[in-house]
C-alpha cells in the first residue's frame, strides 16, 4: 500500500458496499442460483490485469467478498501502490463458487475504477516528483464513493484535501461575493468557527492576494492565474508572511502542471486525476 493511502474502517464502509451488493443483486442472481442450486461446492478465482497501471481497491474487494460469505479467502498477491503489468496475477480467491460470482462485478468495478484514479494519479505525481510541490485532490467526487476515490488518490501519491466541507474552511468566490468582499468573509468567519480549523482563501488576482494576507489566511488558492502572475503571488506571501501555505488550482494539466511547481507553490489541487481517469482494465477467471 502507499505510504499515504489508508482505508476508513470496514464500520464505515461496510454499508457502502451493503448497499452496492444489493444494487447488483437485487432479488436474487437469478443465473447463479439456478446454475447452482442443488451443490454449491468451493471454487477458485484468479485476478489478472489487462493492462498497466497502479492498483487499487484490493482490500476493498476482499471486503466485498468476505460481506457475501465471511469463509472466502481473498489473497492480493500485490498490494495497493504496486505497478501491474498485463498478464499479472494481481489477487487469488478460494471460496464457495455462489459468492465468487455474485461479487465479481461489484468488487471489479471498484477496483478498476479506484486502479485508473491510482494510476493517473501516479502520471501527475511523477511529473513534479523532484520538486517540493504536493499534488492534492479536491471535493469534484461521485457521490457515494468519495471516501474511496480519494483513498485511490492517496494511493497512487498524491495527498488528500479536505474531505468535506467540515473539515476546514475555504472561501472561494460565491462566498467572497455573498460577503462583500474577502475582508468581510474572513472576519466574519473567525469569529463563529472553533479552533483549530484553518482557514483558505481563493484569489484570482495580486489585489485579492494582498487582501489575503492582510486578514491573516493561513491559506491562499492562487486560482486560475497566469503562471507569470502565480509567480508574482508567491513572491509576494513568501515576503510579507513565510507562515502561510500557497496552493495553485484551476484547469491543472499533465502539460501544465510542472510550470505550475516551478513557481513556488506549497501544493497543486486537480480533480483531474479523478474526473479524467480511465478504469483499469481487470478480470476474473474462474479455475475449473
Amino acid at each position: 500500500m502507499s505510504k499515504f493511502g489508508v482505508l476508513p474502517p470496514w464500520v464505515v464502509l461496510d454499508p457502502l458496499l451493503r448497499g452496492w451488493l444489493l444494487e447488483d443483486i437485487g432479488r436474487g442472481d437469478r443465473t447463479t442460483n439456478s446454475l447452482l442450486s442443488e451443490d454449491v461446492t468451493a471454487g477458485t478465482a484468479k485476478w489478472v490485469a489487462k493492462a498497466p497501471g497502479i492498483i487499487a481497491g484490493l482490500p476493498v474487494a476482499a471486503r466485498v467478498f468476505e460481506l457475501l460469505n465471511e469463509k472466502v479467502s481473498f489473497e492480493a498477491v500485490v498490494a495497493d501502490g504496486t505497478r501491474c503489468e498485463p498478464g499479472q496475477v494481481i489477487a487469488e480467491i478460494h471460496g464457495s463458487l455462489d459468492a465468487l460470482l455474485m461479487g465479481e462485478r461489484v468488487a471489479l468495478n471498484l477496483a478498476m475504477g479506484l486502479s485508473g484514479i491510482s494510476t493517473l494519479t501516479h502520471i501527475y505525481v511523477e511529473q513534479i516528483a523532484d520538486l517540493p510541490a504536493q499534488l492534492v485532490d479536491t471535493r469534484k467526487t461521485t457521490p457515494g464513493l468519495r471516501l474511496l476515490e480519494k483513498y485511490a488518490t492517496a494511493v497512487g501519491g498524491a495527498m488528500n484535501h479536505r474531505m468535506g466541507l467540515d473539515d476546514a474552511v475555504m472561501i472561494k468566490d460565491n462566498h467572497i461575493a455573498a460577503a462583500g468582499g474577502i475582508a468581510e468573509a474572513i472576519t466574519r468567519i473567525r469569529s463563529r468557527i472553533p479552533f483549530p480549523l484553518t482557514i483558505e482563501v481563493e484569489t484570482e488576482s495580486l489585489e485579492q492576494v494582498k487582501a489575503a494576507l492582510e486578514h491573516k489566511a493561513d491559506i491562499i488558492m492562487l486560482d486560475n492565474m497566469p503562471v507569470d502572475m502565480m509567480r508574482q503571488a508567491v513572491e509576494l506571501i513568501r515576503q510579507q508572511d513565510a507562515r502561510v501555505k500557497i496552493e495553485a488550482s484551476g484547469n491543472v494539466t499533465l502539460e501544465t502542471i510542472r510550470a505550475v511547481a516551478e513557481t513556488g507553490v506549497d501544493y497543486i489541487s486537480s480533480s483531474a486525476p479523478i474526473t479524467q481517469s480511465k478504469w483499469l482494465d481487470l478480470s476474473m477467471r474462474i479455475m475449473v
